[in-house]
């Protein structure tokens, strides 16, 4: 992460739901440059409720593998595993939205009541994403630039020919927002 004179955030994560609904489970990275600092960290949430830190470390370059997945009725099972510095987290918890999307997101997440400044990043690279313990097949159709304003802060490639995996390329100086990857089921 560049250093920034002012404030500036990223989160990295995937997620069901939260396209075309306000249902969400999602778990990831945060990358920060707050007060002069860098700062990663892992977390985990369900909306309404507020983010959850995950108390291990994450450092820049980690490679992290993250999976949500409904073991049964209600229940989910939040997962993320942080190869380069060898430890997992785990949790069940309670989750009753649409299932009706998946995403792989890179975003300038909300900072109090409003969209933060876009972290100057290096590109974020989803590989081996699954929807239902297969390749989602993504297409360039379900690209989808978030913006803030009239301006991009974030450029997703074009999905691999196997449709899982891509790259999120930061384009800060441009805007503020995300960029996302997501399969409508």
């Amino acid at each position: 992460m560049r250093p920034s004179s002012q404030s500036t955030y990223s989160s990295a994560w995937i997620g069901i739901d939260g396209f075309g609904n306000t249902d969400l489970i999602q778990v990831g990275t945060g990358h920060d440059y707050v007060n002069g600092r860098a700062q990663y960290y892992a977390w985990w949430e369900i909306l309404p409720d507020v983010m959850t830190p995950i108390p291990n470390p994450v450092q820049p370059g980690d490679r992290m593998h993250a999976v949500i997945s409904k073991v049964r009725g209600s229940t989910w099972l939040i997962y993320l595993r942080n190869s380069s510095q060898n430890w997992t987290f785990r949790t069940t918890k309670r989750y009753t939205g649409p299932q009706s999307s998946a995403e792989w997101i890179v975003e300038a997440p909300q900072v109090g009541s409003s969209i933060s400044r876009m972290a100057r990043i290096s590109t974020v690279r989803f590989s081996c994403c699954r929807l239902n313990g297969r390749s989602p097949k993504l297409t360039s159709d379900e690209l989808g630039v978030m913006l803030q304003g009239e301006n991009v802060t974030s450029i997703p490639t074009a999905p691999n020919r196997e449709g899982d995996a891509f790259q999120v390329r930061n384009a800060v100086g441009r805007s503020s927002g995300s960029s996302t990857l997501q399969k409508s089921s």
